[in-house]
């Protein structure tokens, strides 16, 4: 008799299948083709960034359109492995000498406040997306050492942002792995992104939005009430405002040499059994290049990432697919013994990323009423909701007090 299980593996690793598609909830329906014209804002992007700016947008009394040229949530939202991380990519102590004390505090600040945002935010809307707070462990590796790391530590504490340091007799003692330092922080998080996406999106639809795809946007324009978008079907779209919720995928208005498109890669485990307690309620990341970081689903699987490459045509190579999960799964067992097996499931993605680690939430430029989000690196949830935050605010006309952090660059 055939194993069908072995056998859906084993194609889940050749396609390099996101393992969030397969878990329920995580597809919504949408509408074929266009039932109106006119809207007050056009959203172009259906992912995890679009839905939350949608969200907000009609939380709000906007009438909203939201469009995307795949099935929505098929981009690089599924790819996520959705360690929703108070943590920037550039630690404090360096964002610091990047951009100035000011504007990384308050970047940081921001980050942990946009984390809290957002799980607050899932429980008002009841999703059922596996939303768990978590606190986050960031491990010693060749990029920050102990010292650097102590610094770091006070850098935070400093703000007001509560960060432990650990002593490798520490980690040991708690968590079984032999690294000479890391820092225990309380205010991360982790989630179905898939879900959390629908859910977003379904929240939004019920307050009247329309989701239509497939719509591929080809080309807009501005007069002085509004925007027109020209679709390759040959529509023409007008709304008062248009937001770019399209992840690596951006304008060509916002080219930047600031920004980048990099490779990632991940995985996800069979679900295990005999798991150390801390590895189900922590999110763990190394401070290291390429690092690898990792945590549990509620199912015991462990999903876990990372040999990034500054390349953005890399991930689509299935041979080196394999590879990278035999190298991930190879460091997670290094680092804390659990041997996972062959994963049920590997995926990569491409993904932007920014010279100081933070994105650019702003206006198209030459443009007032056309606004692009790009640039997440690895806090694609957690900026998504910045973004969200930032761009209602300006359509609203109430400026955030945060927004020229993340201005275009």
């Amino acid at each position: 008799m055939p194993d069908h299980d072995a056998n859906t593996r084993k194609d889940n690793l050749r396609s390099g299948t996101p393992f969030w598609i397969k878990t329920p909830h995580s597809s919504i329906k949408t509408e074929p083709r266009l039932s109106r014209d006119r809207f007050d804002v056009i959203v172009v992007g259906a992912g995890i960034s679009g839905a939350l700016v949608a969200e907000g947008l009609t939380r709000a009394g906007k009438s909203v359109l939201i469009l995307d040229r795949r099935p929505a949530v098929r981009g690089s939202t599924p790819a996520s492995t959705a360690m929703i991380q108070h943590e920037i990519d550039v630690p404090l102590t360096i964002l610091r000498k990047k951009i100035g004390s000011d504007h990384a505090n308050r970047a940081w600040l921001r980050s942990v406040r946009a984390v809290a945002d957002l799980v607050d935010l899932t429980a008002d809307l009841k999703l059922g997306c596996q939303m768990l707070r978590k606190p986050a462990l960031y491990l010693a590796g060749n990029a920050l050492g102990p010292r650097a790391l102590l610094k770091e530590v006070k850098a935070r504490t400093d703000i007001g942002i509560k960060a432990d340091y650990l002593t490798r007799h520490d980690l040991i003692d708690r968590y079984g792995m032999d690294r000479p330092a890391a820092i225990l922080s309380p205010a991360s998080a982790s989630a179905n992104p898939a879900q959390l996406t629908v859910g977003l999106l379904e929240a939004a639809l019920a307050r009247g939005a329309h989701l239509v795809s497939p719509v591929e946007i080809t080309d807009m324009a501005e007069f002085p009430t509004g925007v027109a978008l020209a679709t390759r079907n040959g529509e023409v779209l007008l709304a008062e405002h248009a937001v770019f919720c399209t992840g690596y995928e951006y304008l060509p208005q916002m080219k930047s040499k600031a920004h980048h498109v990099s490779s990632t890669w991940a995985l996800a485990s069979e679900p295990l059994t005999g798991l150390p307690a801390w590895m189900k309620a922590t999110i763990a990341w190394e401070a290291s290049d390429p690092y690898l970081y990792f945590r549990t689903d509620e199912m015991g699987r462990i999903i876990a990432g990372g040999e990034d490459e500054d390349a953005a045509e890399t991930n689509s190579d299935l041979r080196k697919l394999a590879a990278k999960a035999k190298t991930i799964a190879k460091k997670l067992q290094a680092l804390t013994g659990v041997k996972i097996g062959k994963p049920a499931y590997a995926w990569s993605a491409a993904f932007g990323v920014t010279d100081d680690g933070l994105p650019m939430i702003d206006r198209v430029p030459g443009l007032e009423r056309v606004f692009a989000v790009m640039g997440f690196g690895g806090n694609g949830i957690t900026f998504s909701m910045i973004a969200a935050q930032i761009v209602t605010a300006e359509i609203l006309a109430k400026p955030d007090p945060d927004a020229d952090i993340f201005r275009y660059r």
